[in-house]
């Protein structure tokens, strides 16, 4: 954290589920970025205060934490920059606490206290208080803890201004020249509870708009938990969700695909036409436009997966789909902590193996690390979607939603299975325990679900983006040159550098059903999975010279496609086939290179794409081959 003089800086504080990044964003905006805590893995954000707010600060948001006696790698990191640097403490702490969870937060503010740290407390979660008819007594509050309280709401820009005008006056202070937490014993911890849940039934007056509510919010989060919470039951509701959702990825996102083909196929149709047989029209439509509406099409489906996740998380029942998971978890050596990571990995493996910095377990984290590419990322998605289209060719959407679903499960079950293996070569005498506080039920913001759909749908395209247009026009040169005057778009292709190179790997798809333009498009991927698509419309020389939508035409030639001896070049197998090739092969290589900074090493990194790439390639051709002996074409 680099010194500046001319603007204060301080930290927000506080545990797990408070709303701390929250308040944190309401008061940065998008000024913030992540940062590597020196010596450590985990990462906490920085920020500079927005103009809007009248103040000039320099903001971190720190780890969350329960107390001050850090028993995992990030209540760690938060403790070395409250109290390890020691020319660069923040000037001033704004702790944050839920409001509905007062009696469980206050301890944490009492050992802050007792430091002697300037600080202001700022109270979250009054809309969920007011729900009930609950309102806080927030100057009795301040005057039971002694220091200045704030009731905020990340949306209510007066109250986050307020609270960032007190935390600037404290900056003026001087820090006391020794700051040290005190330890608790178990015996203060207990009386300690106790003055948290005394203070906290001070401090709440119930209203008149209470009085005939049936149940409070909290009431109703434990009627709710006895259902969503069952060993049985609630088992069958997630995987019911998670199916609802992946159904939903094919049948809300049909007409946004559409429209989305018809504007690329538009762009595409108007280049050549203002430039009919033009090698630099052929290339924009062919190259920019064709590889770009193929893989973006797909973008609607990623937004609503991205939607779903953000609506599980804000609604509270992600930690509960958390706590389900980890009796299964443990039979393989993990436990309820690996599954946010593991989930998160369904999004992008490379946040994903950020999160797995949080397992305080080094077994529990190695194998999470190992098997976090397993998870079908949302690169994988276009992929799956291409084939499963292919495969229920004009059947209902909710057949190809429901497969997508066995998919998903599917990949959870291979990681499961290759955790349980590979965690018998782990020898440690590391032991773990799960606990994870579950938040209230909340009704998220429907602004706040967009926000969080649209940043991390940027990231998305803002990763593949690159990638897939450098590859594009790769693929595009080498499928049109050297015969690019050839008088058919067949012998130019079979002509092209494309086909000469392709062929080469010919041997090695043929027990995968496929040839040298299915093997092209694989070995594009390991650049971007999102690059297969665009790489395969190349290659299979779909141009937007027809006249049906790019989905459809790229659909269309994949049906009519053919082996040099006449034979389907895609079929139920082999599309099969390169399903399960996607599912656990390791082609992204901002994956491998991240994992070997987590692992602190290459050695397992290129195990890891070694062996998932033998063992796709091996699963794939069994499969096709057991499909065909089995009489499925």
């Amino acid at each position: 954290m680099p010194a500046d003089l001319n603007h204060p800086f301080i930290a927000l504080a506080g545990p797990p589920n408070a709303g701390k990044t929250t308040l944190f964003n309401a008061l940065t905006g998008a000024g913030s970025q992540p940062v590597n805590y020196p010596g450590a893995t985990v990462e906490y954000a920085m920020g500079s205060s927005r103009k809007s707010l009248g103040v000039e600060l320099r903001v971190a948001d720190t780890p969350g934490t329960y107390s001050l006696a850090p028993k995992s790698p990030e209540e760690r990191v938060t403790y070395e920059i409250l109290f390890g640097e020691p020319t660069n403490k923040p000037q001033a702490l704004i702790l944050v606490v839920d409001g509905t969870q007062l009696s469980r937060h206050l301890p944490l503010v009492r050992q802050v206290l007792e430091t002697g740290y300037p600080m202001v407390v700022a109270v979250t979660m009054k809309d969920l208080l007011a729900r009930d008819g609950v309102v806080l007594d927030v100057e009795k509050l301040s005057r039971l803890l002694t220091v200045p309280v704030f009731a905020v709401n990340g949306l209510d820009t007066h109250s986050v201004r307020e609270l960032a005008a007190a935390v600037l006056a404290l900056t003026r202070k001087p820090l006391p020249t020794r700051l040290l937490p005190v330890p608790w014993s178990s015996a203060r911890q207990e009386l300690e509870l106790k003055w948290a849940g005394d203070i906290a039934t001070q401090v709440r007056l119930t209203g008149a708009s209470a009085a005939g509510r049936r149940h409070s919010l909290a009431e109703e989060t434990k009627r709710i938990d006895r259902v969503l919470l069952h060993p049985v039951f609630g088992l069958l509701i997630f995987a019911a969700v998670m199916t609802l959702l992946f159904t939903s990825i094919f049948w809300l996102a049909a007409p946004a695909m559409d429209a989305v083909n018809g504007l690329f196929e538009y762009l595409a149709s108007a280049v050549l036409a203002y430039a009919p047989h033009s090698l630099w029209a052929d290339f924009v439509a062919g190259g920019v436009f064709g590889s770009l509406g193929a893989i973006l099409t797909f973008v609607p489906q990623i937004m609503i997966l991205f939607l779903g996740i953000s609506f599980l998380e804000d609604s509270g029942y992600l930690a509960r789909a958390a706590t389900l998971i980890d009796k299964p978890l443990t039979l393989i050596g993990l436990n309820g902590r690996s599954f946010v990571p593991l989930l998160s990995g369904y999004a992008c493996a490379i946040p994903a193996m950020m999160a797995a910095r949080t397992i305080p377990n080094r077994k529990e984290r190695w194998l999470t690390l190992f098997i976090i590419p397993l998870m079908s990322c949302s690169a994988r998605l276009p992929v799956y979607s291409l084939l499963l289209a292919y495969i229920f060719w004009g059947q209902p959407a909710w057949k190809p939603g429901v497969a997508l679903a066995l998919i998903y499960l599917t990949t959870l079950v291979i990681g499961s299975v290759t955790a349980a293996v590979v965690r018998r070569w782990i020898k440690t005498d590391d032991h773990s325990f799960f606990m994870m506080e579950l938040p209230l039920y909340r009704k998220p913001s429907p602004l706040g679900l967009l926000k969080s759909m649209a940043m991390r749908t940027e990231s998305y395209l803002r990763k593949a983006g690159p990638a897939i247009f450098i590859f594009a026009v790769a693929i595009w040169a080498a499928t049109t040159f050297p015969n690019y005057s050839a008088p058919t778009a067949s012998e130019k292709l079979n002509t092209s550098y494309a086909a000469q190179g392709g062929k080469l790997i010919n041997p090695l798809m043929h027990p995968m059903g496929g040839d040298w333009r299915t093997g092209l498009a694989l070995m594009t991927a390991f650049a971007a999975r999102e690059v297969f698509v665009s790489s395969l419309g190349l290659v299979m020389q779909v141009s937007e010279q027809d006249e049906k939508q790019r989905e459809v035409s790229l659909l269309g030639s994949m049906r009519q496609a053919t082996r040099a001896d006449g034979s389907p070049l895609f079929t139920p197998a082999s599309s099969i086939g390169l399903i399960l090739f996607f599912m656990i092969a390791l082609q992204c290589m901002a994956t491998v290179a991240v994992a070997r900074r987590e692992f602190g090493s290459w050695r397992i990194p290129v195990v890891q794409v070694v062996a998932f790439n033998l063992l796709a390639y091996v699963v794939a051709v069994g499969a096709v081959q057991t499909l065909r002996w089995a009489g499925v074409p």
